[in-house]
């Protein structure tokens, strides 16, 4: 391994953003890009949303709706590192897409409101890092508007997301009387102004807090409860231990205001001294170092039509191991057969940029003629597959009733190609060949529906399906596994890669499978071979 090679990957970082739906996570990911220089106003991440040239039809929902519903893949530069961030959607019907894209990242800021502190989907997410032992920064926003108390909020944190924090800033005040945060790292005061657009610098350093100064700068009231805050957290809170921080089980905090670029800075120096540069990724024939010479990667993202006059696919491959480079033969290991990419880029929102090579941490994009699926591995010549991709459990069952019998073929195209995407999931029930499409919220059947006849010309009805879960089942009793989907056979029904599922009608009844069927394993998510959340 050349030195070039070893500096290349020690220079990344990736990491995604979660948060509940509008805790300020797009406007936190923008104030990151405007600190990398990336963008030189804010309002460009929003207002690159709704340009027309560069937004497909589906785009049109996110338009109407306000939301995000597809991942952002973002890379900029800051102190001499290439920070790789992954936006994530956070409406909770799209909530698998954060998932898959929570297998691509090596760390997570977390935003938390700090009016409405901890909320559902937040735990969801957050249980989904755990799994993983994945590394968490939280960053709690809105400290401008009255919100909860700071101490509260920690005790939020740990009681609701079963994890130990420790304060690195800490607020002066919250609401109408916010004056900004105290680093309680570098010893460091920053008091900015509110500014919405750019990067400001009135940073005081304070390295003693009975130092005089403080009162002239924050009045006597703030200054005695911040010494007496700080002698709190010093004598609560353990120390920052980066190992700790690394292995998940100590998330730092920051107190700030996104929107007015409050405490932001902090957080990202802090995030750039102690976040994990690429880390390994477990196969099926052992971890895949960052290091190893040999090039391999994963899929864990595809989007159709990102442009409509082009009704192209991109697949979005985060490189794992060695070095990718445009046109070279690489082996799509599912498939068994060799491919190169003319056209590979990398991604700041909308914007694409050609790119000749890329390393571990990276997330690229390759346009895809419809050979890639979820989770799909390229390699340099080996046959292995990445694990921990997994899809979970459907919430929402709907049967697809084709209302055009002339479109059929459109129909099954479309059908296939958008859950190969992983905007939903299909199962399929003989006889009959009957469709039945999985999701975990209302909104991805407006989107599969929109999306089947603006881009397929496709109509169909999606009728419901009484259905509690969908439940992958593995075993090593073949005969009891006949048995079951004889007895069981209209609540059963094969995936997309013909592993039997069950479609299990109510709680009970699963219970009932489990306790009668005692050589069948039933999973809740699609990765048997690690078994999360089985």
């Amino acid at each position: 391994m050349t030195l070039s090679f070893e500096k290349e990957i020690n220079k990344r970082k990736t990491f995604g953003i979660i948060s509940h739906p509008d805790a300020g996570k797009t406007t936190l990911t923008e104030k990151l890009l405007l600190f990398g220089g990336a963008i030189q106003t804010a309002g460009a991440v929003k207002s690159n949303k709704i340009k027309k040239t560069a937004a497909s039809d589906f785009m049109e929902i996110e338009r109407q709706r306000g939301i995000s519903v597809a991942t952002s893949v973002m890379s900029f530069e800051y102190r001499d590192l290439l920070i790789n961030l992954l936006d994530t959607p956070g409406h909770k019907d799209f909530a698998e897409d954060t998932y898959r894209t929570l297998t691509a990242v090596d760390s997570v800021i977390l935003v938390i409101d700090s009016v409405n502190g901890v909320e559902e989907q937040t735990k969801r997410l957050t249980e989904v890092c755990r799994m993983r032992d994945t590394p968490i920064i939280v960053f709690i926003n809105k400290m401008d508007l009255e919100g909860r108390d700071p101490f509260d909020l920690l005790d939020e944190l740990e009681n609701h997301l079963d994890i130990k924090v420790r304060p690195l800033s800490w607020p002066i005040n919250r609401g109408k009387s916010f004056k900004g945060v105290y680093n309680l790292h570098s010893h460091e005061l920053n008091l900015f102004e509110a500014n919405k657009t750019k990067v400001s610098s009135e940073i005081v350093t304070i390295k003693d807090l009975s130092d005089g100064r403080l009162e002239e700068i924050v009045g006597e009231t703030d200054a005695n409860l911040l010494r007496e805050d700080v002698e709190l957290i010093d004598g609560v809170y353990d120390t920052l231990d980066p190992e700790l921080y690394l292995q998940g089980k100590l998330a730092p905090v920051f107190f700030g205001s996104a929107v007015n670029n409050f405490g932001v800075k902090e957080m990202l120096d802090t995030f750039v001294d102690i976040a994990p540069t690429p880390l390994p990724r477990l196969s099926n024939v052992g971890e895949v170092d960052p290091y190893q010479e040999k090039f391999s990667g994963f899929i864990f993202k595809i989007h159709a039509n990102l442009d409509p006059n082009h009704r192209d696919r991109i697949a979005f491959l985060r490189i794992c191991s060695g070095k990718f480079e445009r046109n070279k033969f690489f082996t799509h290991s599912r498939l068994g057969k060799e491919v190169r990419f003319n056209n590979p880029y990398s991604f700041l929102a909308r914007e694409k940029n050609l790119i000749k090579e890329a390393y571990p941490g990276d997330v690229i994009g390759l346009y895809d003629t419809g050979s890639f699926k979820i989770g799909d591995t390229l390699t340099q010549g080996e046959r292995f597959e990445f694990q921990g991709i997994p899809s979970f459990s459907p919430e929402i069952f709907r049967e697809v009733l084709n209302t055009d019998p002339m479109k059929s073929k459109q129909l099954d195209k479309g059908v296939h190609q958008l859950t190969d995407e992983g905007v939903a999931q299909l199962f399929t029930q003989q006889p009959g060949n009957k469709k039945i499409i999985g999701t975990v919220g209302e909104l991805q059947f407006e989107v599969i529906k929109y999306r089947l006849n603006n881009e397929y010309g496709a109509s169909c009805d999606l009728v419901p399906r009484n259905f509690h879960k969908a439940c992958w089942i593995t075993t090593t009793n073949t005969k009891q596994l006949n048995e079951f989907m004889r007895l069981k056979a209209s609540e059963v029904a094969h995936d997309k890669d013909g592993n039997p599922v069950f479609l299990a009608p109510s709680a009970w009844m699963l219970q009932m499978a489990q306790e009668k069927y005692t050589d069948l394993t039933f999973h809740l998510t699609s990765d048997f071979k690690t078994a999360i959340g089985a």
